[in-house]
């Protein structure tokens, strides 16, 4: 469509955050260890990624500071700094948690695919306006789908973190472009109890350390997936029940969504 980049920006946008992730996966490659940037590098280039695609997106009038707030059907009006810096924390937050949820063979590949069906159905339902957004989403789920064919337990071909964060930041985007960002906790709420896990699991210790001198956990093991590995549970059924919950998910959330 005449004028209508949004689709190609946002693949671009992916592109980088991909380059940031494969910086991470060469650098363990490189080096024969499961040691690539740290974590301050990795987050200084994914804000800094981040904030430069909310001013390219600002500029070409893809964003609105005015948050839409689900279940109640209004709008927050915000000044722009203080979006700029909520949508940073978006996309970073969103990228970082679907990297946590890239540890079982085919489990973020099958938990981003209903999340990806869900922009690509309100997209289309919703117009002209978004059906480039639309059409770059089922690309994606199509993608990941083929991706799975390969990545499925036992697993021929891994995505790593090149993958996961390219994933990661499209997703983040998508939730900008629609102005639906507030729907990310209850549409990735796979993601979500990933991320919280891994900090509950991390604080939990260091409080212990620090009041008792030994350090006790949470889980047996964080991301929550690991946990349920280590109590024996097979890989595939661990990917089947999460697949499960993150399809339920994007259905209650196009349906809150088409009901308000």
């Amino acid at each position: 469509m005449a004028g209508d980049f949004e689709h190609l920006y946002i693949f671009f946008f992916a592109l980088i955050f991909g380059g940031i992730g494969f910086l991470d996966d060469f650098e363990k490659v490189k080096h024969k260890q499961n040691l690539g940037l740290t974590a301050i590098q990795k987050f200084l280039l994914q804000l800094a990624a981040a904030v430069a695609f909310l001013c390219l997106m600002r500029f070409e009038g893809m964003l609105t500071p005015n948050l839409y707030v689900p279940f109640f059907n209004t709008q927050i009006v915000m000044s722009w700094w203080v979006y700029m810096v909520f949508a940073a924390f978006v996309i970073v937050g969103t990228v970082n948690s679907v990297n946590l949820t890239d540890g079982v063979d085919g489990l973020a590949a099958s938990t981003t695919m209903p999340v990806c069906i869900f922009f690509a159905v309100i997209s289309m339902l919703w117009g002209e306006r978004f059906l480039s957004l639309g059409v770059f989403a089922s690309g994606l789920a199509g993608g990941l789908l083929g991706f799975l064919i390969y990545n499925f337990h036992p697993a021929k071909v891994f995505m790593g973190d090149t993958g996961s964060l390219a994933i990661g930041g499209v997703i983040a985007v998508f939730a900008l472009c629609i102005r639906k960002e507030l729907l990310l906790p209850l549409l990735c709420g796979v993601f979500l109890v990933e991320s919280f896990s891994v900090m509950m699991q991390v604080g939990y210790f260091k409080y212990t350390k620090r009041k008792y001198g030994e350090g006790h956990r949470l889980l047996l093991m964080a991301p929550v997936h690991h946990h349920f590995q280590k109590k024996g549970q097979f890989e595939t059924k661990i990917v089947l029940r999460f697949w499960i919950i993150s399809l339920l998910l994007a259905a209650i959330t196009l349906v809150t969504l088409k009901i308000r």
